[in-house]
């Protein structure tokens, strides 16, 4: 049901990175920005499982291989220059926020951040400039499990049935935080954890398949539009709302209890209604304001490193620009500029060697898989 790309998706990429950036900078005035990292985990899902089911339909199966180094290629180097620059930077000015980060470069650069935030390690840290990358550990870890896993279920059920089984998998990840919860488990558990997290990036997947499931046109197709209509600009005002007035709680209390149980699933779904949206009703107002180049562009191209960069260069003007209110447009500027200089210099050279040498291998693949299939329909006429 979905061919190319959604731009009104990377404009949500822009909002989302911009709530984390206000919630480490102005966390008074969005205690709530840690939302866009819900954003982020179910977007992942979702466009992740979108990616492999394009190659498994055109080709009847998915190179693991080729999948794998795709995504290394796609994350690991401006993961490496972060973690690079920021040790360097913190060995010639140890006294800076940068500082004694080379510790933490470690599981940061091996995607392990989350796993070293609780504890696993030996004790937990909170990775200082570098905390941000337990999101990309948690999203590394699901991929190499994800792709397996699917293509496990697409070889013996239907999509739309892998996709009610994929939603019985985020329900199942549900529970089980529920009972790391009522065992008492710590917030840097429950925040950091794999698992933890597992059904948020689920619920994308589940949206994923179910529209991979859709046949344009249909009557389950009329009525998904019909009930975004409604839903997406809901959830959205929903999550818009948490942004400015819902502060994840950090101490223990029935609150606690309620929300780390059931909270990141419900956002997760409050995400995957507003996706789900603006897939579906592309000619939207949110669309097409989500589509514009101003939001679009920078969600494809610099999403992704302003995330890696906004925390380092924000610690490090804490000591250099006392004054908040020209601290935080100073370090957003910052944050731009390195995000571009990563993409153009860092990230878009290793995409454009990853097109040449990986694209043509999935490329081939599909008049492979044509003459495969012509030669069984010979077969069967003989």
């Amino acid at each position: 049901m979905i061919s190319g790309r959604k731009h009104a998706l990377d404009g949500l990429r822009t909002v989302a990175v911009i709530g984390v950036f206000l919630f480490h900078t102005v966390t008074e005035l969005v205690p709530g920005g840690s939302v866009g990292v819900d954003v982020f985990f179910t977007l992942s899902g979702f466009v992740i499982t979108l990616l492999i089911m394009k190659e498994y339909r055109a080709t009847g199966r998915l190179r693991l291989g080729v999948f794998y180094a795709k995504r290394l290629a796609r994350l690991w180097r401006a993961l490496l220059a972060v973690c690079a620059v920021v040790v360097l930077g913190g060995l010639v000015f140890p006294a800076s926020g940068w500082g004694g980060q080379a510790a933490n470069s470690i599981p940061a650069a091996g995607y392990v951040m989350n796993l070293s935030n609780f504890g696993m390690f030996g004790a937990s840290t909170g990775g200082n400039a570098l905390s941000p990358t337990w999101t990309l550990a948690v999203e590394e870890q699901f991929y190499l499990v994800w792709p397996v896993v699917l293509l496990v279920m697409l070889r013996f059920w239907k999509v739309r049935t892998v996709a009610w089984l994929t939603a019985v998998l985020a329900l199942g990840f549900l529970v089980s935080r529920l009972l790391l919860v009522l065992d008492g488990a710590p917030l840097a558990r429950l925040y950091n954890g794999p698992d933890t997290r597992a059904d948020q990036l689920l619920m994308g997947c589940t949206l994923a398949l179910v529209f991979a499931s859709v046949s344009p046109g249909s009557r389950v197709h009329a009525a998904l539009q019909a009930g975004a209509r409604w839903a997406g600009p809901l959830a959205g005002l929903a999550l818009a709302a948490a942004v400015f007035v819902l502060a994840e709680p950090n101490t223990p209390g029935v609150w606690f209890d309620v929300f780390w149980s059931g909270g990141p699933t419900a956002l997760a779904v409050l995400a995957g209604l507003v996706i789900g949206s603006l897939v579906l009703r592309p000619a939207g107002l949110a669309s097409r304001i989500l589509s514009h180049p101003w939001l679009a562009n920078p969600g494809r191209d610099l999403s992704y490193a302003a995330y890696l960069w906004h925390l380092p260069v924000y610690l490090l003007l804490i000591p250099l620009v006392p004054a908040l209110w020209l601290r935080v447009p100073l370090a957003a500027a910052v944050t731009v500029l390195m995000a571009w200089l990563s993409f153009r210099y860092v990230e878009r050279p290793i995409r454009r060697w990853a097109s040449k040498k990986l694209e043509p291998d999935v490329v081939r693949s599909v008049p492979e898989r044509a003459r495969e299939l012509a030669g069984r329909s010979r077969s069967a006429f003989a």
